[in-house]
């Protein structure tokens, strides 16, 4: 049987969302033409000047890059390992959402994370506040799929030690074309999204032998760009972490709201759960949790997700994840993992062993300053090398600051979601992951705007959050 790239690529056309309510001119580029100037008539209309009033400081420019630097990354679906039989053709599906997970389920999808860029996307295509003129808009968004685009640099053994490479062609790109846009506030404005951790693109340019990744994010023509990933470093300004989308994508409120019922309902017959693999090589924290979980079944579940055997798969970890009261959320590769964000949908408590596991990497979807009001923290040194059980820390929690905790997590859930494009009226009124991560851009490109003009740069190194809410 052929392989479904040309049907999956049609699948994905991404063709804007237009409310029925209004009728919308397009640009050359068919992206809906909403710019402060428009008149109705000669003479400016109500639904003129009410959106002027409510997109005033929120508007946002897509770059039209050629298809090379993105829609065409997507013929490649069938052409590198990233699974066992190299083909992520399927999880292209539905923008990105990927196949549904049964024929009678609109809401569950198979996600994979690497699709968040063009998820992303498509998503922003129905932003209400797009402006076809660069020249207005507070934010310009670089349509770049820029992991799909590293893959070449990680699987072909012939561009190994040509890793630097990876994004160069956009850099030169975004002079050349356009200069103008680029050139007024130096990228300053700009943002993309990246679908991976930034460790993965933050290779040293110089380093000899070569290590896995690219250098994307140490191009000098990138420094100033606002880089939405999965995971940041914790030291670069110009990194931003957003969840990991999980497999939950509703198209309303009334189906939201639904799963969110079901989650407050459900028994929780274990005391705590932990979906992953790993756990060998030496004390570790995840060793230490297979232990103490093997040791006390009666307190701890373990669905074991080794090899990606939960990533396409909700099913195996949802369930178990309702009946569970706390969800622990050891770092792996890297110290983020999904199954924070499939966690809280579930109402399942999460239990951080690293600081840089969540509160110092989701401010703009996870209140910072309450993390101690909805997860628990227990130090990894003092399970893997110190005698602390995690069943008698969880097991000490009274029932009533449990149950305080998991409505919480049910309350924040809906925040860390990607709700399906082309959803509801009802559930748009509700902010989503893209929703506050475009918050959090325009936030912070006003501030540096705000820098830029005042004079004074050496604040541009500065990254508070509290200066992002201003």
């Amino acid at each position: 049987m052929a392989r479904p790239t040309l049907l999956v690529l049609s699948i994905l056309l991404l063709v804007p969302y237009q409310p029925k309510s209004r009728s919308i001119p397009k640009t050359g580029g068919g992206l809906p033409l909403l710019e402060k100037e428009e008149a109705v008539a000669g003479e400016e209309g109500e639904e003129a000047q009410r959106q002027r009033a409510e997109c005033e400081g929120r508007w946002i420019h897509i770059r039209d890059l050629p298809p090379r630097f993105n829609t065409d990354l997507l013929r490649s679906c069938n052409a590198f390992p990233l699974y066992d039989d190299g083909d992520f053709c399927p999880y292209l599906a539905n923008h990105g959402l990927g196949p549904r997970t049964h024929n009678r389920s609109w809401s569950w999808y198979r996600t994979d994370p690497h699709m968040l860029e063009p998820l992303f996307h498509r998503r922003l295509l129905e932003y209400p506040c797009l402006t076809a003129d660069p020249a207005l808009a507070n934010a310009v968004f670089l349509p770049y799929y820029a992991s799909l685009d590293s893959l070449p640099f990680l699987y072909d053994p012939a561009l190994f030690n040509s890793s630097a490479l990876h994004g160069r062609d956009l850099a030169e790109l975004l002079r050349r074309d356009s200069p103008a846009v680029w050139a007024r506030r130096g990228g300053n404005d700009h943002f993309l999204v990246l679908a991976g951790p930034a460790w993965d693109y933050s290779q040293d340019p110089d380093a000899d032998p070569r290590l896995w990744g690219t250098s994307f994010l140490h191009l000098p023509d990138f420094l100033n760009v606002t880089v939405l990933a999965l995971e940041a470093r914790p030291w670069p300004w110009q990194e931003r972490a957003v969840p990991h989308p999980t497999s939950f994508h509703p198209a309303t409120l009334a189906r939201l709201d639904a799963w969110l019922a079901r989650a407050r309902r459900a028994r929780r017959t274990n005391l705590m759960l932990f979906a992953g693999g790993g756990g060998g090589g030496g004390p570790n924290i995840r060793g230490s949790i297979r232990a103490e979980c093997e040791n006390r079944t009666d307190l701890c579940e373990v669905v074991d997700c080794s090899d990606g055997a939960c990533t396409h798969d909700p099913i195996r970890f949802m369930r178990p994840m309702l009946r569970s009261s706390f969800c622990l959320q050891p770092p792996g590769d890297t110290p983020t993992r999904r199954s924070t964000f499939d966690g809280i949908l579930a109402g399942c408590i999460p239990v951080f062993f690293e600081d840089i596991g969540a509160r110092t990497q989701y401010g703009w979807h996870l209140p910072k300053d309450r993390f101690e009001e909805f997860s628990v923290f227990i130090p990894k040194e003092e399970v893997v090398f110190g005698e602390v059980r995690i069943g008698d820390v969880l097991g000490a929690i009274p029932p009533s600051e449990v149950r305080r905790m998991r409505e919480l997590v049910l309350e924040l859930a809906p925040r860390v979601m990607y709700r399906r494009h082309g959803s509801s009226a009802g559930l748009r009124a509700r902010k989503d992951a893209v929703d506050l991560a475009i918050d959090g851009v325009l936030r912070r490109v006003r501030r540096r705007v705000r820098v830029l003009e005042e004079g004074d740069p050496d604040l541009l190194v500065y990254d508070g959050d509290d200066d992002d809410r201003s």
